[in-house]
C-alpha cells in the first residue's frame, strides 16, 4: 500500500518556494497542513504530521527525530520579517510583547536582551495584535511573519533579530529546518529534497501563483535577498551556539 505522509508547513511568504516546490515538483504525493510556526510545532509534536518545517528552538525538545534536507528558512543577515519595534532605544525598554505564532523568534530574542543588550525585560504573550497600537513609551513588541511589513514605519525603533545576532556572532541563522520522525521512509525524505530544490529555483513561479507580486512590498525581493534557504555547516553551528546558550524565554498572559 502506497502511504502519503502529512508534511507541517508555515504559512508564510518565506515558504511560498517551499510550497510551491511540494505541490508542483510531480514527485511527491503529500498531505500539506499549513500554519505559523507555532502551529507546525503543534502538528507534528501533536501526531498529525510525519514531517515538518521546524522552528529551531524546539529541535532540542523532540525524541525520534532527525534533522532532514539541505533547506531551511534562514538569513545571512538582515531577514526583515522577524522585527523587535519600540518608542525608544532598546536599552530603556521595560515590556517586550512577544508574537504567539513564534517559537524559535521568542527564544532568540531573549538570547539577544541576555547576551548582547544586557536587559531584564517583563515579557508577555501577543496574541491581540491591535494592542501595537496602544503602546506604552517603554513598551517593545516582537512581530514575525508578513505582518511585519505593515508595522515597519511605525515605531521610532526596530531591530532585526537576524541582523543582530549576526552582529553579535558573526554567523548566519536559521529560524526553521525540515526534520522527519526517526523510520520516515527514505522515499518521502528524498522527494521532499527534490521538491524543495524545485521550489527554491523557482521563487518567481511561486511569487505569482501566491499573488504576492500584487503586493505594495517587493516579495520577489525578500525572498531572494534576505531569506537564505541553504542549511550548510555554518547555520548548523550557529545553531548550536544558540541552543548551548540555553536561554528560556516564558512569557506571562497580556496584562491588557
Amino acid at each position: 500500500m502506497v502511504t502519503i505522509p502529512s508534511i507541517a508547513a508555515v504559512s508564510y511568504l518565506n515558504t511560498i518556494p517551499f510550497i510551491y516546490g511540494i505541490r508542483h515538483e510531480g514527485n511527491l504525493r503529500a498531505n500539506l497542513l499549513l500554519a505559523p510556526p507555532a502551529g507546525c510545532y503543534a502538528n507534528y509534536a501533536e501526531g498529525r504530521a510525519d514531517i515538518a518545517l521546524m522552528p529551531s528552538a524546539m529541535i532540542p525538545t523532540l525524541k525520534s527525530t532527525n534533522i532532514i534536507t539541505d533547506y531551511c528558512i534562514g538569513a545571512s543577515g538582515k531577514v526583515r520579517t522577524v522585527e523587535l519595534f519600540s518608542n525608544v532605544p532598546i536599552d530603556k525598554v521595560r515590556r517586550i510583547f512577544l508574537d504567539a505564532h513564534s517559537r524559535t523568534s521568542v527564544q532568540l530574542v531573549g538570547y539577544l536582551a541576555a547576551n548582547v543588550w544586557h536587559i531584564t525585560p517583563e515579557w508577555y504573550d501577543l496574541t491581540d495584535y491591535t494592542q501595537v497600537a496602544y503602546a506604552e513609551p517603554t513598551d517593545a513588541f516582537l512581530l514575525i511573519g508578513d505582518k511585519v511589513f505593515d508595522h515597519e514605519e511605525l515605531f521610532n525603533y526596530n531591530y532585526d533579530l537576524s541582523e543582530e545576532w549576526h552582529k553579535a556572532t558573526g554567523l548566519p541563522f536559521a529560524f526553521a529546518v525540515w526534520v522527519a520522525r526517526k523510520g520516515t521512509p527514505y522515499e518521502h525524505i528524498d522527494a521532499l529534497q527534490r521538491a524543495l530544490t524545485f521550489g527554491v529555483e523557482s521563487v518567481w513561479e511561486a511569487v505569482v501563483e501566491e499573488g504576492f507580486d500584487k503586493k505594495p512590498y517587493n516579495a520577489y525581493e525578500y525572498l531572494t535577498q534576505n531569506i537564505d534557504f541553504v542549511f550548510n555547516a555554518e547555520k548548523h553551528a550557529a545553531l548550536q551556539k544558540f541552543w548551548d546558550a540555553g536561554v528560556k524565554v516564558t512569557p506571562r498572559a497580556n496584562p491588557g
